[in-house]
């Protein structure tokens, strides 16, 4: 955003301002909220343990650091401020550092600019280092002076027995989230990213788009060659489809021979040429015997306030155009 359309503090230009940012040692954040674009400060980074400017610059960065059982009780508290129904932002929550570790810090921000509809702008903030006093407070509270050497060995055991505990119950949960043949993402990791993805669309307005896909006359396959050889023409397909996304793409296997690719912040005609880009992929596939694979596509862009049924719903419609339409044939 330009200097002229971008409002600061009285007395100060913007270069002003970032360069105060610069200088100042706790964790300051600018978020232009009609961009998506995110400011953080050296100081942001060098708390968090990482490369100063090494993280993307949008408000995905910010929700990915936020430890996962704080997550939803600081949105409902940052959504509370912006609508207006809390006076202030000001909250405690762990961080993740570049080492895997958590921080503690205290999170505070102003809305300094609002839309001609009243909607947010700009909000200017700072993460606080709280992490030695929250540390202490617990301390405290835990320590038995009498039993303080038989509470410090526990403590260890006890860490290393959630450790295994955690790591056992992520893979479990990996496990659950994933498709038993192709190892991508199952309906239930689907739907659940759908969830996350609409919240965070209605919530900072930025675009994600759903590309459904369908493999034509994929039933002969498997009648003239044998279910094997079906199965392994669905692990190629999957490979060839993955090595077409980046990297923040969610592939998933919707149903027996249909996959979905969840795409954040991406638009429609971004879609579209993903959309493109993976049928011409296929076209490098060898056939199964007479059999060629390909897919036909339906893409969509999820609209304002809309659920994840609606929008599966507006994808299954663009994947039945697609069919009707001749097959290996792209449908918004």
């Amino acid at each position: 955003m330009s200097q002229e359309s971008r409002p600061v503090p009285a007395g100060f230009s913007e270069q002003q301002l970032h360069t105060l940012f610069e200088l100042i040692s706790d964790g300051i954040w600018d978020w232009d909220a009609n961009s998506g674009y995110v400011y953080r400060n050296p100081g942001w980074y060098a708390m968090l343990g990482y490369q100063s400017h090494s993280l993307d610059n949008s408000v995905l960065t910010w929700e990915s650091v936020i430890h996962p059982e704080d997550y939803p009780r600081v949105m409902a508290h940052f959504e509370a401020y912006i609508n207006q129904r809390n006076e202030h932002y000001r909250i405690e929550y762990r961080c993740r550092c570049q080492d895997g570790s958590y921080l503690w810090i205290e999170d505070s921000g102003h809305i300094i600019a609002h839309n001609p509809d009243g909607s947010v702008a700009r909000m200017l903030g700072a993460h606080r280092n709280i992490d030695a006093g929250k540390r202490l407070v617990a301390e405290l509270e835990q320590k038995n002076h009498s039993l303080e050497a038989q509470v410090a060995e526990r403590t260890r055991e006890l860490s290393w027995v959630n450790q295994q505990l955690q790591r056992q119950l992520d893979e479990n949960r990996e496990l659950a989230e994933r498709d038993a043949l192709t190892r991508i993402a199952n309906r239930y990791r689907l739907e659940k990213a759908l969830q996350q993805e609409c919240e965070r669309a209605r919530r900072f307005r930025q675009p994600f788009s759903l590309l459904a896909m369908d493999v034509d006359d994929f039933k002969p396959i498997n009648d003239r060659y044998g279910h094997a050889r079906g199965d392994a023409a669905l692990i190629e397909l999957v490979e060839c489809i993955r090595l077409c996304l980046r990297e923040q793409d969610l592939l998933a296997r919707w149903g027996g021979d249909e996959f979905a690719v969840v795409l954040a912040q991406t638009s429609l005609n971004e879609a579209l040429e993903l959309a493109a880009k993976i049928r011409r992929a296929l076209e490098q596939i060898e056939p199964v015997g007479d059999c060629r694979l390909t897919l036909s596509y339906g893409v969509v862009q999820c609209q304002q306030g809309e659920d994840p049924a609606g929008l599966l719903g507006r994808a299954d419609k663009a994947l039945y155009r697609a069919k009707a339409a001749g097959k290996n044939v792209i449908s918004e």
